[in-house]
């Protein structure tokens, strides 16, 4: 049987508020699935509360609201605040994709989500 977890793309206002909704869709209200790129991946590979194997699809539904609330001026503060606490080895880095993202260019969070959902859990992603 297929377990299907529903990301409720309406409520997705920023970040913050995808990493609420991805960890009640998966283990219920208060859940936890990641909050962070890093571990949202981690947590797609398996052991925090979705099915061992390939038996679970993702359905992400109003997924045009979430790509607007994640896209990139979203992307932009998150990069911000990121920037505030990096490493100094890491700033220049960061410096150029806040820089692409105030121009509303590459990646936005949206993509950055749905790539990894792709490459971590191939063909669970269903976009509505």
């Amino acid at each position: 049987m297929t377990t299907v977890y529903v990301i409720e793309g309406r409520r997705v206002t920023g970040l913050e508020s995808f990493w609420q909704v991805i960890g009640e869709a998966v283990n219920g209200p208060g859940g936890y699935f990641g909050r962070n790129l890093d571990a949202f991946a981690d947590c797609l590979s398996g052991g925090f509360g979705t099915p061992d194997g390939d038996d679970f699809v993702i359905e992400w539904r109003d997924h045009d609201v979430s790509r607007r609330a994640l896209g990139h001026p979203e992307t932009a503060r998150e990069l911000r605040l990121r920037l505030a606490r990096a490493h100094p080895s890491h700033r220049n880095r960061i410096r150029t994709e806040l820089a692409h993202a105030e121009a509303g260019e590459g990646p936005a969070l949206f993509d950055r989500l749905v790539d990894i959902i792709r490459e971590t859990a191939p063909g669970v992603l269903r976009l509505r």
